[in-house]
């Protein structure tokens, strides 16, 4: 099978990969640029845990091509923050209890942030309407929804 190889801003450092026109970014992300916070859910788009922010939109890795991220910035839960520096959205999901399980943090991070990003004072219902992609089956959102909207209240305007 062919490859192309593409050139992907991932974290704020430039990479390449060899990849086919069938693969997928997640697939390109976890196996060939050691991305593995990037998680693997359902491998169809229905449960948001494979979300990253490409060119400052959040997007299904498992929906996405990698041929289509070729040039492209992509931010992963790894370029928000880690542990020695969280950023202040990861705080405040520990703080309001929003992880649980944690499987979809990682989505839910990323939803959150590109949202923040683009929107750095959502309403509760332009919260909803970001993560509305990313399934969680142990918080019932609403600890998601306070810890999204208090890094919100608290940012400046």
């Amino acid at each position: 099978m062919k490859t192309y190889l593409i050139e992907i801003k991932l974290n704020g450092e430039w990479q390449k990969a060899e990849v086919t026109a069938r693969e997928t970014l997640i697939e390109v992300l976890r196996n060939k640029l050691g991305a593995t916070e990037v998680k693997n859910g359902c491998g169809k788009g229905d449960c948001g845990s494979c979300a990253v922010i490409l060119d400052g939109k959040a997007v299904n890795s498992c929906l996405t091509l990698a041929f289509q991220a070729n040039g492209k910035e992509i931010t992963t839960l790894r370029g928000i923050g880690d542990e020695k520096k969280p950023h202040p959205i990861q705080k405040s999901f520990v703080q309001k209890g929003a992880i649980q399980c944690g499987f979809c943090t990682a989505g839910m991070v990323v939803s959150a942030k590109a949202l923040l990003d683009q929107n750095p004072k959502p309403s509760r219902q332009e919260i909803k309407e970001a993560i509305s992609g990313n399934l969680c089956r142990c918080t019932g959102y609403e600890k998601i929804i306070d810890a999204v909207q208090d890094v919100a209240l608290e940012s400046k305007p």
